[in-house]
């Protein structure tokens, strides 16, 4: 079933349809090898990719962009489109928890900040993208990264941001 069709049923059912955000996932090249860069969550301290909501109008590559250097410091070349999705339960304080679906856009990495905004909460590691797969919680998330292949396609779907 497509995404409205399913949307328009947990509505008649009463269940709210997930909400919208935006990741970066970011990537480079280590010699024949492509490696991902995970962050820890504020919260929990998971491994996760830069993450949040998209603000205004501003398109939603640009959106992933500005959260990969908030969360992690990094600039780089994002692509315009995205490569898949996942969803997650987003944790409040509450106990309550929103449904997410994620937009997930590589970003090949240029510029890593030695300072950035949320420097002082979260950790960020390069990994083997088989790592970072088996480090992230969300099954959905895993399969992306491990499905992950830079191709010139990538590059050339990026608008340099």
């Amino acid at each position: 079933m497509t995404t409205s069709i399913m949307n328009g049923l947990r509505t008649l059912m009463g269940i709210k349809p997930p909400r919208l955000q935006i990741a970066a996932l970011p990537w480079r090249r280590v010699g024949a090898r492509v490696e991902v860069m995970l962050i820890t969550s504020r919260g929990t301290g998971r491994w996760v990719i830069p993450k949040g909501w998209p603000e205004g109008l501003e398109p939603l590559h640009v959106s992933a962009a500005r959260e990969a250097y908030e969360e992690a410091g990094l600039a780089g070349e994002i692509a315009i489109e995205a490569i898949g999705s996942f969803v997650y339960d987003k944790r409040k304080d509450s106990g309550m928890a929103n449904r997410c679906q994620v937009l997930v856009f590589p970003l090949l990495v240029q510029r890593e900040a030695s300072s950035w905004p949320e420097q002082k909460q979260r950790k960020r590691v390069w990994m083997s993208r088989e790592r970072a797969a088996e480090s992230v919680d969300e099954r959905e998330l895993s399969e992306l990264i491990r499905a992950f292949s830079p191709t010139s396609e990538t590059i050339e779907n990026a608008p340099g941001v």
